[in-house]
């Protein structure tokens, strides 16, 4: 925990010292402490620093979901994507830029002109929505990892189905709109993009002991942890909101980053085993780190026309997967 306190804290600084526009140090220095030249106060305060804080909590909130995910349904495969909830607020997006700006303007083609300050909330409505309707399906009858696994696929696909069917519907000219925020991306993510993660990130965190020995006893069979007193529907339920609530927020805000949810958790129970008391805090840092690593590696790579996140932790997500899997018993 130590170690990876001082790489969050090392992918933090270098988040905030590198960038497209080369500053030199001191610059960046005095601009933290709200000195130096307005050039500088301009780039760290409102572009980099909320940016990275951005990502960082959207990085914990998909790490999160990942872990709590792959424990309650048994399923090392498991990610927010699972649940339908990048499927589902990839839809709410789509259908509310189709409806509220196509259908009324059809000159509208930048993102300047589309009201991107509602997408957020929308994609974050429409992950809930996609992931309570999964829930309700399965549900119905019994409570069991296999039938939400099978649940979650074919209702993401169906609403994945529908949201490239509305991109295509969208018109050529204003793909570019959409594939920007669907690759996933912090391409002008700012302040008002960080206080809008930060009460789900306070309520997960803080609802995280409270989970904890839940989540061990749902690893078992129904049976076997009932009988350790724990009532399996209702903390099964729970655990799965709190896991959709913060994928769909993150979703809604950065879009649908991949293989953070699934890579994360795996790296932290390779580090502390099985001990969720242990893997819980590993995988809030983890997460953490990955984003800012990989938003930085993007910006750098790409220069000014910035290679999108979720492109990045795709090309690094494999490799590393690969290696996991290969290390992992």
């Amino acid at each position: 925990m130590t170690l990876l306190f001082l790489l969050a804290l090392a992918s933090l600084a270098l988040a905030i010292f590198l960038g497209v526009v080369d500053l030199n140090p001191s610059d960046t220095l005095a601009a933290l402490t709200g000195h130096g030249s307005p050039e500088a106060r301009a780039i760290i305060l409102d572009i980099r620093l909320p940016r990275i804080l951005t990502g960082m909590l959207a990085g914990i909130h998909f790490a999160l979901a990942g872990l709590l995910l792959q424990s309650i349904t048994r399923n090392p495969l498991a990610d927010p994507s699972l649940m339908g909830v990048s499927q589902g607020a990839m839809l709410a997006v789509s259908g509310f830029l189709v409806f509220t700006v196509y259908s009324h303007d059809t000159g509208s083609t930048t993102l300047q002109e589309l009201p991107v300050h509602w997408l957020p909330l929308i994609g974050t409505l429409g992950g809930l929505a996609a992931g309570g309707f999964i829930y309700l399906i399965a549900f119905r009858r019994d409570l069991g990892p296999l039938r939400i696994t099978l649940c979650g696929i074919a209702v993401g696909a169906v609403l994945h189905a529908i949201g490239i069917g509305l991109m295509a519907g969208w018109g050529s000219g204003r793909l570019e709109v959409l594939l920007e925020w669907f690759s996933g991306s912090l391409y002008a993510r700012g302040w008002q993009h960080a206080l809008f993660l930060l009460p789900f990130t306070a309520a997960g965190l803080a609802v995280l002991p409270i989970i904890r020995r839940p989540m061990e006893l749902l690893r078992f069979d129904a049976t076997v942890a009932r009988s350790f007193g724990l009532s399996y529907r209702a903390q099964f339920s729970v655990v799965l909101l709190v896991a959709c609530a913060l994928a769909a927020s993150a979703v809604g805000v950065v879009g649908p980053v991949v293989f953070v949810g699934l890579i994360v958790p795996h790296m932290a129970r390779f580090l502390a085993g099985r001990q969720t008391r242990i893997v819980l805090p590993l995988t809030v840092a983890l997460g953490a780190i990955a984003m800012t690593l990989a938003d930085l590696a993007g910006r750098l790579a790409g220069g000014a026309e910035e290679i999108p996140i979720g492109v990045v932790t795709a090309i690094c997500g494999v490799p590393l997967l690969v290696a996991l899997l290969r290390k992992t018993p």
